[in-house]
């Protein structure tokens, strides 16, 4: 489990492909903290540790996984939210994330707002997602709350402290990201279309 608090930025230092899986080794500030076989969260997708060399770890995505998320889209150099799982003694900042990515999404539009900006986000609706007003959301893995809500559209607001320490930066129109929506929302939405 997450909260969708990105911890830092990690940055894709080399792709390995084997198979039909690929292996990223990724340089980050939290990368000497971490141990083989922990739950690490990048751009909001659960991925297992599974070697670690000074300041790199290495993480393996299947197929299904790469099919599913924008993480088969990533490049060498390219930056990852990360996150730790979450303490069991700690706040919950953000709000209850799985690192279970539910669909992709893109970027539709990114609007100044005068020290902010707006990001509207366009999903596929026909696989039973739904945001709502003032609910939350999860883009690649960061803990938003949702401004606009919209049959398969939804914006965020970002402040200039998440714009500069996630992906938010490097993301425009035409940009896919993962999208996770919030777990009481599915179960709610799966309820009432029984």
């Amino acid at each position: 489990m997450f909260t969708g608090i990105i911890e830092t930025l990690g940055v894709v230092k080399n792709i390995e492909h084997e198979g039909s899986n690929l292996h990223f080794t990724i340089e980050s500030s939290i990368s000497n903290e971490m141990k083989v076989d922990q739950s690490i969260a990048h751009n909001g997708v659960c991925l297992t540790v599974v070697k670690l060399d000074g300041q790199t770890h290495t993480v393996t995505a299947i197929e299904e996984t790469l099919n599913k998320t924008n993480l088969g889209k990533i490049g060498v150099g390219d930056k990852l939210n990360l996150e730790r799982c979450m303490l069991m003694n700690g706040r919950l900042d953000g709000h209850i994330v799985q690192g279970h990515v539910d669909q992709t999404g893109i970027c539709s539009r990114v609007e100044a707002k005068d020290g902010s900006w707006e990001f509207t986000f366009q999903y596929d609706p026909s696989q039973g997602n739904v945001t709502v007003e003032k609910g939350s959301i999860t883009v690649n893995g960061t803990s938003l709350t949702v401004v606009n809500s919209k049959e398969g559209e939804f914006s965020v607001a970002i402040i200039p402290y998440t714009y500069e320490h996630t992906s938010f930066h490097m993301i425009n129109i035409g940009t896919v990201v993962n999208l996770e929506f919030d777990i009481i929302g599915k179960y709610v939405a799966r309820l009432m279309n029984k």
